[in-house]
């Protein structure tokens, strides 16, 4: 388990999202929120932000114990500044990386609400674009680290994202912009989306913090992102014939 001061960071939105977590219940956090169709800042931002939470907590790169980072899914580019950075973070520290489900990390904002609500699980949906959402179940109850979905991460579009919370006989609280952006279809099929602006909707590495402390940290050469789909510029390539 991790354990000690973490580091948490993610990058899968159009947010840069930065938190420090300490041992004893201490806990900083920072994060750039791009507006809708505006372009994220992930590459002039996230050591900012990381150097932010740190000077406020009176610390060093050096001493932290552990980072924690989302690994998506998530945009192609801003996973891939988010992991690299994390791996660069952890190694010129000699310390463990955790990988960490942005996903399951979005599920957690709706622990309070989804019980106030009534519903049966959380829905976590991300944006994906090209008309689809990535998304995510897990159960009301018991969403620790380690609390298997009910729907596994997967690139959805409406009608499967329908579908698939008719089979799975699910009532969720759907949270995420993905949920936001997909409101018609999740209300049509029996999830309760909160307004727009809810808190709720927005990924947090104070998350990211909790999940890791349940989990193994690792070598960071083995933290992957998760991309649950082939990037824009691959498929554009492979429609185009090109090998």
């Amino acid at each position: 388990m991790a354990s000690g001061w973490i580091l948490a960071l993610d990058t899968a939105t159009r947010a840069t999202a930065v938190a420090l977590s300490g041992p004893d219940g201490e806990l900083l956090q920072a994060r750039d929120d791009q507006p809708r169709g505006g372009r994220p800042q992930h590459v002039s931002k996230l050591l900012e932000l990381c150097a932010d939470v740190l000077d406020r907590a009176g610390r060093g790169f050096e001493q932290v114990d552990c980072v924690a980072v989302g690994t998506g899914p998530g945009t192609f580019t801003g996973l891939r500044i988010g992991v690299a950075t994390a791996r660069g973070l952890a190694r010129a520290a000699g310390v463990p990386l955790v990988g960490v489900s942005t996903l399951h990390s979005l599920a957690l904002n709706g622990v309070d609400a989804v019980a106030s609500q009534d519903r049966d699980a959380i829905l976590a949906v991300l944006d994906a674009r090209r008309g689809e959402a990535f998304v995510g179940a897990w159960p009301r109850d018991g969403l620790g680290a380690l609390t298997p979905p009910l729907l596994e991460p997967a690139a959805l579009g409406p009608e499967a994202l329908a579908a698939g919370l008719g089979q799975a006989a699910l009532a969720p609280l759907a949270i995420g912009e993905g949920a936001v952006e997909f409101r018609e279809v999740l209300e049509l099929s029996g999830a309760f989306v909160p307004d727009d602006d809810s808190g709720l909707h927005r990924v947090t590495a104070v998350n990211h913090c909790r999940i890791a402390r349940e989990l193994e940290p690792g070598d960071p050469g083995r933290v992957q992102p998760e991309y649950l789909r082939l990037p824009d510029a691959e498929l554009a390539r492979r429609a185009a014939g090109k090998p």
